[in-house]
């Protein structure tokens, strides 16, 4: 589905610099498996954007991709390519749709990892899923949280994907980098978070990858659970 405004030119209403960030001994792999081998008692923030358009609700599930780099865990983020007709050149997990032979939403994430970015099954360790969200596309998503070791390769499907970057976890576990905006008035406004990710073209030159929408609300909640 197009765009019809630019998230990155609508004001920053708030930033979330009041609110703690995960401690950093909780972002390491022994500790995230103990978290979801016996998680708290805790609720997700965000769970559903108002739908557009009429089109019937489906199941999705995304990979949240830890990497174990020797400097701490990363998250792998794709960027959608530009002619998909669901969020063109945004900023996401690999994932997709559900298909009627796949046993559970873990299979799902799985498959569409390996199908979108070559990411193989036996590389990735799952930890747990997430509470679902529903997109504005009225895809039910569950994600699907994974640790990744480092001898992996991608092979990045052109059809679905232009391209993979890596921020690290706790930079986007840190309250500080979620900003609030919102799109609309009245009755029809939507608030949604962003959290850009400053880094470097091979070139040299600055590059700021918007992190937002379904995204963002996702990591959100992965905030909530870690930090609960």
């Amino acid at each position: 589905m197009p765009l019809i405004f630019d998230p990155q030119r609508l004001p920053v209403l708030a930033v979330d610099d009041h609110l703690p960030a995960v401690p950093i001994d909780r972002l390491s792999p022994p500790a995230l498996r103990e978290r979801f081998a016996k998680p708290r008692v805790w609720s997700p923030e965000l769970i559903a954007e108002r739908a557009l358009g009429k089109r019937a609700p489906a199941h999705a599930s995304v990979l949240v991709p830890l990497l174990d780099r020797d400097g701490g865990l990363t998250v792998l983020l794709t960027q959608r390519a530009d002619h998909l007709s669901d969020h063109p050149g945004q900023i996401s997990f690999p994932g997709g749709r559900a298909e009627p032979h796949d046993l559970s939403p873990v299979e799902t994430a799985l498959r569409e990892a390996e199908e979108e970015i070559g990411l193989a099954a036996h590389h990735v360790e799952v930890l747990g899923c997430l509470p679902t969200y529903t997109t504005v596309t009225s895809f039910i998503v569950t994600p699907v949280v994974g640790i990744v070791q480092p001898d992996f390769s991608l092979r990045l499907d052109p059809s679905e994907v232009s391209g993979v970057f890596e921020v690290p976890l706790d930079f986007l576990m840190a309250p500080a980098h979620h900003r609030r905006h919102a799109v609309g008035e009245g009755d029809e406004a939507r608030e949604f978070f962003s959290m850009p990710w400053s880094s470097q073209h091979p070139d040299g030159a600055p590059r700021t990858r918007f992190i937002w929408g379904a995204t963002a609300a996702m990591l959100r909640n992965l905030y909530r659970f870690l930090s609960a």
